[in-house]
């Protein structure tokens, strides 16, 4: 984990701080409940940016004598606590929703407020596409869901401004609650996939099956050398991969001409999916034990 991907936690807090300033303004001078909701949903952001930042430290830490394998699984946490908070703002977005629908409030100064509004929503849509680059770029999860987060949050700014909008051209306040309860599943939603996501990864689930295929392809590569694979097991933990696999090579072969054709392998693995461990066993082909370590957890007569 790159140290400097904290930059990037920075501007989303500074921008969580400077949007949620500004929503507030609009909910104060309209009196709008759309916009409420959207001030809760920028006050997630700006938890959840700190958060991010505070995990993304933990995350850049080298591996140590306690956790071998480094630090990088700690970005699961801050897309669960994330996605969890999403679905808490969206619920608390709903019940307000539903009350301000049975018993509707006047709106004020609608246009100074709609104005606010799409300046924060610009602001976030932004710093939003700035983390998604850098989530993919540097592989990480609490700035992909950070960055997922704020469009989401574009989205929900765009459609109370729209329902703002049908109340000022149709006089319908309520359409202001209904606006809001839509703005609520929606954030619900974008929170179930980020938990999902922060689940899958503290569960150890495989590669995406495009890598694993190039994990796949590399190794049959080998096959006209007279070498065969099995029990291929793959793992992600935020930026880094995870690969075991176990090389049957013909058993005449020297310990020095099988080590040889691992760090081939493990190089080859190691250009076209970095960052990546790769952990190889050998055995000889010709031994019927070979294939009885082909389940996680092997059985001994």
């Amino acid at each position: 984990m790159d140290k400097n991907l904290t930059r990037f936690a920075w501007l989303s807090i500074l921008t969580a701080v400077f949007t949620i300033g500004l929503k507030v303004v609009a909910y104060q001078l309209t009196g709008s409940v759309g916009l409420l909701s959207d001030a809760l949903e920028s006050g997630v952001n700006l938890f959840t940016a700190v958060f991010a930042l505070v995990t993304l430290a933990i995350a850049a830490r080298p591996p140590d004598a306690d956790h071998t394998f480094g630090h990088s699984k700690a970005e699961y946490f801050s897309s669960g606590v994330e996605g969890s908070l999403i679905l808490l703002a969206a619920l608390l977005i709903g019940l307000t929703a539903v009350q301000r629908l049975f018993n509707p409030v006047p709106l004020q100064m609608l246009g100074v407020g709609l104005i606010v509004s799409f300046v924060a929503a610009l602001s976030n849509g932004a710093t939003g596409m700035i983390l998604l680059r850098a989530g993919k770029q540097y592989r990480s999860v609490t700035l992909s869901a950070n960055g997922r987060h704020l469009l989401t949050d574009v989205w929900t700014t765009f459609g109370v401004l729209l329902g703002l909008t049908a109340v000022v051209l149709t006089g319908w306040v309520w359409l202001d609650a209904l606006i809001a309860i839509l703005v609520a599943l929606h954030i619900a939603g974008t929170g179930v996939k980020v938990v999902k996501e922060a689940v899958n990864g503290l569960m150890d689930s495989a590669l995406p099956d495009a890598e694993v295929a190039q994990v796949e392809a590399i190794l049959d590569r080998y096959q006209n050398e007279s070498v065969q694979y099995h029990a291929l097991r793959t793992r992600r933990a935020g930026a880094q991969r995870f690969v075991t696999v176990h090389i049957q090579v013909p058993g005449h072969w020297s310990v020095q001409q099988g080590h040889s054709l691992l760090e081939r392998i493990e190089r080859d693995l190691y250009q076209d999916l970095s960052p990546i461990s790769v952990i190889t066993h050998l055995e000889p082909v010709e031994d019927p034990l070979s294939w009885a370590d082909i389940p996680l957890n092997r059985e001994f007569a």
